[in-house]
């Protein structure tokens, strides 16, 4: 039985663990999952994980949620020695690894998400923009993100782990280009991390990259997707707590 990867793009990390079953010649059956539409939350969906989140990953019997703990195990069940680096067998690079990815969830990717949000989702919803203090203090918390994240986990090399890709320089430029998504050019005026970016991206190679960002990258069809599926009425209350 093939791997299955349920994913949709639209999603952070969903596009982390696609790029990296991609790049890495990792076979699996795309299963896709609208979240635009609400089918996380759909009886069939709700067999496969109660978590009701993607990404998932089904290896025959065995079911897996967290797109971490997924890229972790696709690492080690699929690597070589040529793919060490993605996720090394050396202690201190490894650990380097994990910090990144520990540190991340409340901080890049809890930032950049909120970003995206009042950006892009949030005015679908209710009709007006954040406003302009929310706006502005979201703006502060990504901003310190990018500052942590170019001085301690760039510190002048290449990449997180020093001269070669890992997981953490993956989850990192995902996150990176969801508010990027939104029309907002994080990369300006910061070369050290535009220079990160070019690098990221002739690793992955440009044309898997591109792929992977088309659905982000155009953010603007959502308001009239989520008009024709009902989904409006079905985050109004969520939004609302946002702002409560």
């Amino acid at each position: 039985m093939p791997l299955e990867l349920y994913l949709d793009l639209h999603s952070q990390p969903c596009r982390s663990v696609f790029i990296f079953a991609k790049k890495t010649n990792i076979p699996f059956d795309f299963k896709f999952v609208d979240l635009a539409t609400g089918q996380q939350y759909g009886e069939d969906f709700g067999k496969i994980s109660v978590v009701r989140k993607v990404p998932v990953m089904r290896d025959g019997d065995f079911i897996l949620t967290e797109s971490v703990a997924i890229l972790k195990y696709l690492a080690e069940k699929f690597g070589t020695s040529d793919s060490d680096h993605w996720y090394p067998a050396d202690l201190q690079k490894r650990a380097r690894v994990n910090e990144y990815l520990s540190w991340q969830h409340a901080a890049m990717r809890a930032h950049g998400s909120k970003v995206f949000w009042f950006r892009a989702i949030v005015p679908i919803i209710t009709g007006s923009d954040v406003p302009k203090e929310k706006m502005d203090s979201a703006m502060e918390d990504l901003t310190l993100s990018l500052k942590v994240f170019e001085e301690k986990f760039l510190d002048n090399t290449p990449f997180i782990i020093g001269e070669k890709i890992s997981l953490a320089d993956l989850v990192a430029i995902v996150e990176i280009m969801q508010p990027v998504g939104t029309g907002l050019d994080l990369f300006e005026n910061r070369p050290t991390l535009s220079a990160w970016r070019d690098r990221v991206k002739k690793e992955l190679g440009e044309a898997l990259f591109d792929e992977a960002h088309k659905t982000i990258m155009d953010v603007a069809s959502l308001p009239q997707t989520f008009e024709n599926n009902g989904m409006l009425e079905f985050l109004k209350p969520k939004i609302q707590k946002m702002f409560n």
